[in-house]
């Protein structure tokens, strides 16, 4: 069942990258995620009401509460720092660091909670995967310019709450429902979305949406509340090294939404990198 669920996530999560990207035309990007945030936070708890698990919630340990609220800091932590670095680096330095997360997570994963079964098969399939990963990554000209090189230390950062988020929220939703864990974490993560709105003085934007992109942001939301609520289902009863390479397989569901939508085709380098991601997915979710 873990493993549908992480299909699943996969699925949500591609939905999630076609809808945010048509509500993002005209709205800022931090508007965008705080108020895609409110419709994730309502759509988790609709789902912890209809499971019946909101009684559980004086019943929760004082650990697990901790490493849920540190998992909802880690995922904001990662969108700041992620940006920070976007607006001083360029893009094809910035997005590989970022998305070695994935290869840092399954890494972590075999450390943690000792997720060392076909060890061998599984360091090579985290190299492939960190391959395909690289080649799936365009070069693009941009006119960024470096700013002291700063831009390496947030992306750093990035990949590291990326990847921490993971294993804090499988440290945090041990003995927790994991809708309800979701649902949580997610309050987190909203206060950091709107902080960083208010931060930037950017509040007065929010009245000024596009009610056609309000509509995809939310779509996107509800796309993004799904993902979660199956990839923590099967990161709670799942191996996180073999549900981390799956959900990233969101891609796979991306580019042929990109292709039938945004007529966006792939170069054979990506395409490369593509089948290298999915067949060190595949291999590892055979082998988990």
């Amino acid at each position: 069942m873990w493993l549908i669920m992480a299909v699943l996530s996969a699925f949500f999560a591609g939905l999630t990258s076609i809808l945010a990207k048509c509500g993002i035309k005209k709205t800022d990007s931090d508007v965008a995620t705080a108020v895609r945030t409110v419709v994730v936070l309502l759509f988790a708890w609709v789902m912890v009401f209809l499971a019946g698990s909101y009684g559980q919630i004086g019943g929760i340990a004082p650990k697990s509460f901790v490493f849920l609220i540190l998992s909802g800091l880690a995922t904001g932590a990662s969108w700041i720092c992620y940006f920070k670095a976007l607006s001083m680096g360029d893009v094809n330095k910035v997005v590989p660091i970022d998305k070695s997360s994935a290869v840092l997570t399954v890494l972590l994963a075999m450390i943690c909670f000792g997720e060392t079964d076909h060890f061998p098969v599984k360091l090579c399939c985290t190299a492939v995967l960190a391959a395909g990963i690289f080649l799936m990554v365009e070069k693009k000209e941009t006119e960024k310019k470096d700013v002291d090189g700063k831009w390496m230390l947030y992306a750093v950062l990035s990949a590291l709450f990326a990847a921490l988020t993971s294993i804090l929220a499988k440290a945090g939703i041990v003995g927790v429902e994991s809708n309800l864990g979701t649902a949580l974490r997610t309050g987190v993560v909203l206060l950091m979305a709107w902080a960083m709105v208010f931060l930037k003085g950017k509040q007065k934007q929010v009245k000024e949406i596009d009610r056609k992109e309000l509509f995809y942001i939310s779509l996107s939301g509800l796309a993004t509340g799904a993902s979660w609520l199956c990839y923590y289902y099967a990161i709670q009863n799942g191996i996180v090294s073999v549900v981390v390479p799956i959900d990233k397989m969101s891609i796979l569901v991306t580019v042929l939404f990109s292709f039938l939508v945004f007529h966006e085709k792939l170069s054979r380098k990506a395409f490369a990198g593509l089948c290298l991601m999915a067949a060190a997915a595949v291999i590892m979710a055979v082998y988990g």
